[in-house]
């Protein structure tokens, strides 16, 4: 759990110094799939935290 608490924490740091990123990006600097930074995002939205996201080409 630490390992996915560290990695949230990582997710919001990025979010919060760049406004715009694709999955994809997030992904590559967090070293996971896309599908782990979807979940971490779902994570954090039910914590409370308003992140937005449109649909890309995939």
């Amino acid at each position: 759990m630490l390992e996915t608490s560290a990695r949230l924490l990582r997710l919001l740091g990025l979010l919060q110094a760049h406004r715009h990123w694709s999955g994809t990006e997030l992904a590559e600097r967090l070293a996971v799939s896309s599908r782990t930074v979807r979940r971490d995002v779902d994570r954090l939205r039910l914590l409370g935290y308003p992140i937005e996201a449109t649909g890309g080409v995939g």
